[in-house]
């Protein structure tokens, strides 16, 4: 599956659009040396497993370099035991002929990583050759996340993978983290369950003003009556904050904001934040919004891909009605390949654009990716 800088993807429930993001988690898991407890939070491989009837479950995954060959990455996991073993781990890249001494080759395959099973190998810089690591090899985790510095390229695509993180819907139960005060230290992202966005906010509006005004804008837009953001402490070092709107004389705190409110900011705050990987996947960003600020979110989401990567997975007709054909993957299963991937500009639906919106499209059933 190809991927721009912003891949928004759409189907009916059981396609196969959360497991894209969750598949993506699990590699940069792998990369970040976390994927044995990634697979045990999970209960266990045979749980990840649930459409895959063969014996190994493979993932791979290709990245662009600059002015160089895409470097090409394969990771085989297997259930063994009561754990799992990895089969086979591959981290290649492609080199021009012209750095080949043979003529005949066009290009030469340079390998960094190539496992097999307990058979280790990774390139060594100073040998210029694959040896087996000097180290004591951890078997439930990756070569990748376990060689040392090798090239620029692979420790790139390392930090890359490693980074990726994914966003699930928010808790905004009476008792979640977003709800409470927060400490007061810096904070370049807002937290999985929101647990740093007083924080972020706060610093934000300390060290980048510019981006924590475009915070305020986009609520000013989303809710008129907004006016600005306080950030009171409430004990030594903790900080809560306070939402002030024209029409009240006292602010309204945290826990008394409402799950549509928090969410947004939470969302607005996420794609302002200047700490966002390289690849940020969000999963139902819809939840609790209204329609209207699902067109500010659509901004929002184009201004953020130019700064990272976005994926984001979607059942919301009204967020599908603001994106670009080329931002829209249609997501369908089929009983012969499992997930299948169609991106709406490659459709051939220009003529339809004419009459018909794209949400339109995809409610007709024109674009797939419905029940």
């Amino acid at each position: 599956m190809p991927l721009g800088p912003l891949n928004v993807l759409i189907g009916a429930n059981g396609v196969g659009k959360t497991s894209v993001l969750e598949v993506m988690s699990l590699l940069a898991a792998s990369a970040d040396g976390h994927l044995q407890e990634t697979i045990s939070s999970a209960g266990g491989l045979s749980r990840l497993m649930t459409r895959d009837r063969k014996e190994s479950m493979r993932l791979a995954l290709t990245i662009p370099v600059a002015g160089e060959e895409p470097i090409e990455y394969e990771l085989s996991l297997q259930p063994g035991g009561l754990a799992y073993v990895l089969p086979l781990e591959q981290l290649t890249q492609l080199r021009h002929k012209s750095k080949a001494k043979d003529p005949s080759f066009t290009y030469l395959k340079s390998k960094y990583i190539e496992s097999k099973g307990s058979d280790i190998l990774y390139y060594d810089t100073k040998t210029k050759k694959l040896v087996r690591p000097t180290w004591e090899h951890k078997p439930l985790e990756t070569s990748l996340s376990q060689v040392p510095n090798m090239f620029r390229e692979p420790e790139h695509f390392r930090e890359v993978l490693a980074s990726s993180t994914l966003y699930h819907a928010l808790d905004v139960s009476p008792r979640a983290p977003i709800r409470l005060p927060q400490p007061m230290q810096p904070a370049l992202l807002p937290g999985k369950d929101g647990e740093n966005l007083v924080s972020c906010l706060y610093f934000l509006r300390e060290t980048a003003r510019d981006r924590f005004e475009a915070v305020e804008d986009a609520i000013r837009a989303a809710f008129p009556n907004f006016e600005r953001m306080d950030f009171p402490p409430v004990a030594a070092g903790s900080l809560t904050m306070a939402w002030k709107e024209r029409q009240y004389t006292q602010p309204l705190y945290a826990h008394q904001l409402s799950e549509g409110t928090l969410r947004f900011l939470w969302l607005v705050t996420l794609l302002q934040s200047p700490g966002l990987p390289t690849v940020t996947l969000i999963d139902e960003p819809e939840v609790s919004l209204h329609p209207e600020m699902l067109r500010l979110l659509s901004g929002l989401f184009r201004e953020a891909a130019t700064r990272t990567q976005l994926v984001v997975a979607t059942h919301s007709e009204q967020l599908v009605r603001f994106l670009d054909p080329s931002e829209l993957i249609i997501c369908d299963l089929d009983d012969d390949h499992g997930t299948v991937v169609t991106r709406a500009c490659d459709m051939g639906i220009e003529a339809w654009l004419k009459e018909y919106s794209l949400d339109q499209l995809w409610g007709l059933g024109r674009l797939g990716g419905r029940a």
